[in-house]
């Protein structure tokens, strides 16, 4: 029943975010921010690709022991993805809202992103092994969430500043996202029932491109 219903859901995430994407990629009309935000959704299902195709596969075969490896290796590609993600994202809050100067911000959203890749390249992760140290994911998702909560700054004031209430709820699916992804980082080796909030965690990324998909569509 999990092996069902897991991989009903995450085929159904995975669908509509590279859906939307590539709707917005087609779709945006010029508009340089859709086609980041579109770009950005493409990224996001083609990376967590890496990490849930092979994951529905061993459920439906072997079980998860069986596929420490490739699991192991998908969460890799699919941490430097979303590293990406947050850039991009960065990206679409300078277009969005014409943003001139403040290279100084951008330069740390580099170095926040770098530091995270470069972490995550780390042999210290044993990203193969069964059991990988918890200590290297904590220290791998310091500069990312750091990196997470200066997007949300960014896109809260603004959108707050400039009444854009196509964007005004960006702020929050970035803040729930991390709120049930942290609880899975630290817990969920020694507590399993944690990863069940991957769930609301894929729905609130699900969430973040409807927004941009929505924007773009009613033409804001």
């Amino acid at each position: 029943m999990q092996a069902i219903v897991e991989t009903l859901f995450d085929m159904i995430y995975l669908s509509t975010v590279t859906f939307l994407g590539f709707k917005m990629l087609k779709e945006h009309g010029g508009r340089r921010q859709y086609a980041l935000y579109g770009f950005m959704a493409l990224i996001l299902g083609f990376g967590d690709a890496f990490h849930l195709v092979p994951r529905a596969v061993a459920l439906s075969t072997t079980g998860l022991a069986d596929y420490t490896a490739a699991l192991g290796i998908g969460k890799l590609i699919t941490s430097i993805t979303m590293t990406f993600f947050y850039v991009i994202l960065c990206y679409v809050w300078r277009e969005r809202y014409q943003v001139m100067g403040r290279q100084g911000l951008t330069k740390w959203v580099w170095i926040l992103a770098t530091t995270r890749m470069i972490l995550c390249l780390m042999p210290q992760n044993q990203w193969i092994s069964a059991t990988p140290p918890l200590s290297w994911g904590i220290y791998r998702n310091i500069p990312f969430a750091i990196l997470g909560l200066l997007v949300t700054v960014l896109f809260y004031q603004f959108a707050k500043k400039s009444e854009d209430t196509a964007f005004r709820n960006l702020w929050l699916t970035i803040v729930l996202s991390f709120g049930f992804y942290i609880p899975v980082v630290r817990f969920a080796d020694t507590i399993p029932m944690i990863g069940v909030l991957v769930i609301p965690k894929t729905c609130a990324y699900v969430w973040t491109v409807w927004i941009g998909y929505k924007a773009m569509k009613i033409g804001k």
